[in-house]
């Protein structure tokens, strides 16, 4: 990730997503792609790839210990790499494991490769998908305060990786452009108590369908490997009016997803979609 701080006049930087460290443990399961989830180009939306890696996280720790020792995360950021597409119909394999950690937060990889097949409704034969991910978690107490990995799992997460001082630092321009200087205005996005989850938190994929409606505008930037970058600043509840400010820049869209506040609208989330440069390897390093 850049050092600097990133702004909204400049195109982020890209990196390849690590690789999983030679003979680490991790979790492996199978899943099946279901039409709720895809375009109508039957491809898997960025909101279908969220919902599976929240499958993926629920399904990777409801076994273990820790599940009791470590129940409470909130996830600060995710980026997804759509290096091919994962279409309709297919089966699709998840890998999970800890790319880096500090002694309160953590990026968990998952690694997403799918089988491509046919049916009567997509007859011809499509390439093999392949998305790459990495989502920076924290781990919280009750009352939602950063807090200690418990020994146990640190020790756990610890095997998998040898970067044990991760640090965060912001990848997307949290400060937004006025609206004077955009082409266009901002655009009203409703939302409905169906995209909140128990706790009256927007769910992560809800806020990556309004990022659909955008790309709607955007096609190329979904033509070609791209890497989408969301990061979370402020909670959305129930009954919270959202309004979405758009910048393009060159290969890269940006997506201020703004609320109300005492001292006016402000972001929520932020998000980068961009095209990933052709000369730049696409996977991990």
């Amino acid at each position: 990730m850049p050092l600097d701080k990133p702004t909204s006049s400049t195109p982020p930087a890209y990196a390849p997503l690590g690789d999983r460290k030679a003979g680490s443990d991790f979790f492996s399961e199978t899943y099946r792609v279901r039409t709720g989830d895809i375009d109508q180009d039957m491809r898997v939306r960025l909101d279908g790839l969220a919902r599976y890696l929240q499958d993926v996280a629920n399904d990777n720790i409801a076994p273990m210990e820790y599940a009791q020792t470590d129940p409470y995360w909130i996830v600060r950021r995710t980026v997804i790499d759509v290096l091919e597409p994962i279409t309709w119909p297919s089966d699709f394999t998840a890998e999970r494991w800890c790319g880096a950690l500090s002694t309160r937060w953590t990026d968990m990889r998952v690694r997403l490769r799918a089988t491509s097949q046919t049916n009567k409704f997509n007859p011809e034969p499509r390439p093999d998908g392949l998305v790459e991910t990495v989502a920076f978690w924290i781990n919280v107490n009750e009352q939602g305060m950063p807090s200690r990995i418990s020994d146990g799992m640190y020790e756990f997460l610890t095997s998998m990786t040898d970067e044990h001082r991760l640090r965060w630092r912001a990848t997307n321009p949290e400060t937004p452009p006025a609206p004077e200087d955009l082409e266009l205005p901002d655009r009203e996005h409703v939302l409905r108590i169906t995209d909140f989850d128990p706790f009256k938190h927007l769910n992560n994929a809800a806020y990556l369908e309004a990022i659909e409606d955008e790309l709607v505008a955007h096609p190329d930037l979904l033509d070609v490997p791209h890497r989408m970058v969301i990061e979370y600043l402020r909670p959305i509840t129930p009954g919270t009016p959202i309004t979405l400010r758009r910048k393009r820049i060159d290969d890269c869209l940006y997506v201020w997803m703004m609320i109300p506040s005492d001292d006016g609208p402000v972001p929520a989330a932020t998000v980068s979609v961009f095209r990933i440069p052709e000369h730049e390897p696409a996977g991990p390093a």
